[in-house]
């Protein structure tokens, strides 16, 4: 049997890492900008959010054009010649890693629905997972209603607001209100049509979306504040849970809530601090680099330990190794060296070969580890795959002793609001409950995770989703 890995040596390790739906943008202006660049910069600085596919639509003179394919931003881009044919006066636009639908090119996004005629009248963008999906296609299917993606949620969204459109006389407004009494679960969502863009977040705010301005008329929409600073924008706040803000034509801006304020409740997922959103960006006008760091310096404060070097592994524990270096006085050493030009596509049929992937990605300075004790930091653990390959390269490197820092608690539930987690049956934690059978697996000195008290302290409320753990979920699965 052949295996295709391409994702395996993306952020780490596919078999043990967490990995986001996706990443969204979007660009309203009532004048014609450069939009076939601007996007290219959003989705660029999205792309960690996903690198499976991506795509684009453009409204221009009226119409929505759209352009989707798979593979990473830049490959995507530099294979379009006419960009000129993609200058308008608003886009949006998605970076995929699927958890719903499979890799298709039938589910990749944006999503359009088009009138009687074939022309394109709508098109969205979704980040999340819905829980009910799978009952509203089917009724919407009963009514005769096509889909054209194989069981995507993000299509059920577009077919809903379609639905509601012609039943509220081409109100955006009343459709979206419509179709969001009806879903549930995760997401945040850009919706284009062609005198208006309108962008909304579920009651619990579990995915991020926020806004800014490129200009006085000129609106933003990302998933993250990184990617309004790609485009030289300026942030200006986070969409609250259950809001819809819609931007036209004639230059206004209307915010509303789709849900009673008493209904919203906000529980942003904790792991976009801790793993998925780019160091550099805000959520809720937080830094995430600093709740990375904050978590490595409550992981010493936790458990002290002697030691010569604190190493984090790239890219997302070096954070919080620097800030456990802070704590301890221990020296920081980036000695885990990343291959950054790794490509994506391997296949090999041997469990033995697909191991050594983590050699491949991240390799040890020698010098550095030979006779030492070491403190080694990771955002997470969640197989143990990387974790335990890691541990073995720095014992074969002369480690005198490994002592291993988790900058989040243990994972003992999967994720079904946005986020590609593993069974349970496969979570380290989940099936060894007692840290010491871990640090024998691991082959580690000491093994310790951030404290759930310590999380919330360092996040600075009760307000988020700690569903992966604490196997409690603001959504409830159906």
């Amino acid at each position: 049997m052949m295996y295709q890995l391409y994702p395996y040596i993306l952020n780490n390790n596919y078999f043990d890492k967490f990995h986001d739906e996706c990443g969204i943008f979007g660009i309203y202006s009532p004048y014609k900008v450069d939009t076939f660049s601007l996007i290219q910069f959003g989705l660029f600085a999205l792309q960690h959010r996903g690198q499976e596919a991506c795509g684009f639509s453009v409204l221009r003179d009226g119409f929505i054009i759209s352009h989707k394919s798979e593979g990473l931003v830049l490959d995507f881009f530099r294979k379009i010649s006419n960009s000129e044919c993609y200058h308008g006066n608003a886009v949006i636009g998605h970076t995929r890693y699927s958890t719903e639908g499979g890799q298709s090119k039938k589910n990749f996004q944006p999503f359009f629905g088009e009138d009687s005629y074939g022309k394109s009248i709508i098109s969205i963008v979704h980040n999340g997972n819905l829980v009910n999906a799978k009952n509203i296609r089917k009724k919407l299917e009963s009514k005769g209603i096509s889909f054209i993606s194989e069981h995507s949620d993000s299509e059920v969204i577009l077919r809903l607001i379609q639905k509601y459109l012609s039943e509220s006389d081409n109100c955006l407004e009343k459709a979206i209100q419509k179709t969001t009494n009806d879903i549930k679960g995760a997401y945040s969502v850009i919706v284009l049509m062609d005198n208006k863009m309108a962008a909304f977040r579920d009651p619990n705010g579990i995915r991020p979306l926020c806004y800014g301005m490129l200009n006085e008329y000129t609106y933003i929409f990302s998933s993250e504040t990184c990617g309004i600073d790609s485009v030289g924008g300026f942030y200006v706040r986070d969409l609250l849970p259950g809001e819809m803000i819609i931007v036209d034509q004639k230059k206004s801006i209307q915010f509303s809530l789709l849900t009673e304020k008493k209904n919203t409740k906000k529980r942003i997922c904790s792991f976009e601090y801790i793993y998925f959103s780019r160091p550099d960006s805000l959520i809720e006008n937080v830094n995430v680099y600093e709740i990375r760091e904050k978590s490595g310096e409550k992981l010493y404060e936790q458990h002290p330990v002697e030691a010569d070097v604190v190493i984090g592994v790239p890219d997302s524990g070096v954070p919080a190794s620097i800030g456990y270096s802070k704590a301890s006085g221990i020296p920081f050493k980036p000695i885990l060296v990343k291959n950054k030009y790794i490509g994506r596509s391997f296949i090999l049929p041997k469990q033995e070969m697909r191991e050594k992937m983590v050699n491949l990605k991240l390799n040890p300075i020698l010098d550095e580890i030979k006779g030492k004790r070491i403190v080694i930091i990771d955002d997470s653990i969640v197989r143990g795959t990387t974790s335990r390959r890691l541990v073995y390269i720095l014992r074969k490197a002369g480690a005198k002793e490994i002592h291993f820092r988790s900058a989040s608690p243990p994972i003992i539930g999967p994720c079904y609001l946005g986020v590609n987690t593993p069974s349970k049956k496969d979570l380290i934690s989940y099936n060894h409950i007692d840290k010491k059978n871990i640090e024998r697996i691991l082959n580690v000195d000491s093994l310790e995770f951030l404290s759930m008290n310590n999380l919330i302290d360092i996040l600075g409320s009760i307000h988020h989703c700690f569903g992966c753990f604490t196997g409690n979920y603001p959504v409830q699965k159906n």
